[in-house]
């Protein structure tokens, strides 16, 4: 079990909690942070005085006074109002990476929720309760309010929750997992649930795990083109990488060499050329400028894990209550445009380097479209141009979303981040770019068995063995989807990865 502090996630435990239903609890201290916060409310409601989202309206209506009778009304008319998500519902893990990021947030005491509403929040993660939330209506300005306020609603009873694969009337899930919702909500509590990064910050992490992983990955694929190539390997000198400093640069170059350690593929300058194209001799270069990428948007992703993204924000040390812009997601938008960009590079020198391979021209002395009899065998010819309408494609995806705003709330929020829209962008370019990937480990092994049996790397060994546990040589045409997809399975799976790197 994680037990939350609002200071300790970290992307690991994070999709611990999100993909693998590990448990969650809250700290004795936070408890205490949470209830002097929520002393607090209590005691405005009851002063009368005005004070933004405790007895005000929201947004435009924020001057409108609220009578302290009907402040429970209130917060929940806002999670029932502000419910207009459309699309397809996120996945399971996204919504649990939500659940879990808003208790973490929470808890740090400055939101004014009480105990009870953020122990419900903890029993429908721990009994594997997932709200239904749609994907598309955030403008990650004032919160992932649509998204939030689905995530919310079953606390009172409402909306619609998966429960055991089904998706299911929340009060008729609750029945089965014995589940009681809370009577009602509190001043501010709605405001509390629904204020907040969480939406994006949960699709964002994942695709950041994700993409680290693919980053990986995308070393073995190269490693194989190299070798099906007999590609040059003086270029992934590190003394050649440490001279100019990129760690990530640094760290591919490294990573590309272990993966070949050992291998009788691979030449040496001067022996069959002097040089190698450009997306086999630059690869460090480009993956690793996607790692120091990676790295980045996981720090930013890893501080906001643990950030206030409320409003307004109680200081209760003071005693003051400051309506703020914490909720504003662009310290996340601009770095999931750069994440999109980033996996997206990955893909595209990937693609080249299929190319390098099918094509007779540029794969140094391999059959064209790496078939034995080409003319009434076309081969690969068709990976190469799957792979082409994938990376197109993210190239349309990749358009920043960061730079666009539209005012909304009567302009009152006239500025807002489209983060959600970043993140949603950058797991779609994810699943294309790892889908190349796929198809370059597939059209590697064929190269690599035109080129003869000889020993393989010590990595690029091991993602052999694994594909051709499932896919054979193909001698004459067969149907090609059933293979790419049995490859992208592989990844998806983590299979392919964990037979490489179980031992790290």
């Amino acid at each position: 079990m994680i037990i939350l502090n609002g200071n300790n996630l970290d992307l690991n435990s994070f999709i611990k909690v999100a993909r693998y239903n590990e448990e969650v609890s809250i700290s004795e201290e936070s408890i205490l942070l949470v209830n002097r916060a929520s002393e607090f409310v209590e005691g405005v409601v009851e002063s009368e005085l005005p004070v933004y989202g405790i007895n005000t309206g929201f947004g435009k209506l924020s001057d409108v006074s609220i009578d302290k009778n009907d402040v429970g009304e209130l917060q929940k008319n806002l999670l029932m109002s502000h419910a207009c998500g459309v699309g397809s519902p996120f996945s399971d893990e996204i919504v649990r990476g939500m659940m879990v990021l808003r208790i973490n947030a929470l808890i740090k005491g400055y939101s004014g929720i009480k105990i009870e509403t953020l122990n419900k929040l903890v029993e429908l993660l721990n009994k594997n309760v997932s709200p239904v939330v749609f994907e598309k209506g955030s403008l990650g300005a004032s919160g992932d309010l649509a998204p939030l306020s689905h995530m919310s609603l079953p606390i009172i009873g409402l909306g619609e929750v998966f429960y055991k694969g089904k998706r299911m009337d929340t009060k008729d899930a609750f029945l089965e997992a014995d589940i009681l919702p809370i009577e009602s909500l509190r001043a501010k509590e709605g405001l509390s649930l629904i204020n907040g990064t969480q939406a994006m910050t949960s699709v964002g992490a994942i695709a950041v795990y994700d993409a680290l992983r693919l980053y990986k990955l995308s070393n073995i694929s190269l490693s194989m083109t190299i070798e099906a190539t007999n590609g040059i390997v003086d270029a992934f000198d590190p003394r050649v990488h440490v001279i100019r400093g990129h760690l990530g640069q640094i760290d591919a170059a490294k990573e590309i060499l272990i993966n070949l350690e050992g291998s009788m593929y691979t030449t040496k300058q001067g022996e069959l050329r002097m040089q190698d194209a450009y997306s086999i001799r630059c690869a460090p270069q480009v993956h690793g400028a996607t790692l120091d990428a990676l790295n980045f948007v996981k720090e930013k992703v890893e501080i906001e894990m643990n950030a206030v993204t409320d409003n307004p924000i109680i200081f209760t040390e003071d005693g003051i209550a400051i309506s703020a812009g914490n909720f504003h997601g662009e310290p996340l938008a601009m770095p999931f445009d750069y994440l999109g960009i980033a996996i997206s590079e990955m893909g595209n020198i990937s693609e080249r380097r299929i190319e390098r391979m099918v094509n007779p021209s540029l794969s140094n002395g391999l059959p064209a479209f790496l078939v034995e009899n080409p003319g009434i065998n076309s081969g690969f010819m068709i990976v190469q141009y799957s792979a082409a309408s994938l990376v197109s494609e993210n190239k349309v995806l990749a358009h920043p979303s960061s730079v666009d705003s539209i005012p909304s709330s009567a302009n009152q929020e006239d500025h807002v981040s489209m983060g959600t829209i970043g993140a949603r962008k950058a797991t779609s370019i994810l699943d294309n770019v790892r889908k190349v990937i796929a198809m370059e480990i597939f059209t590697a092994c064929q190269a690599i068995d035109l080129r003869g049996a000889r020993k393989l790397g010590n990595n690029t060994q091991k993602a052999y063995n694994k594909v051709r546990e499932y896919i054979p040589f193909i001698k004459n045409d067969k149907i090609m989807y059933k293979y790419i997809h049995t490859v992208d399975d592989l990844l998806v799976s983590e299979e392919l990865f964990d037979s490489i790197f179980e031992e790290e």
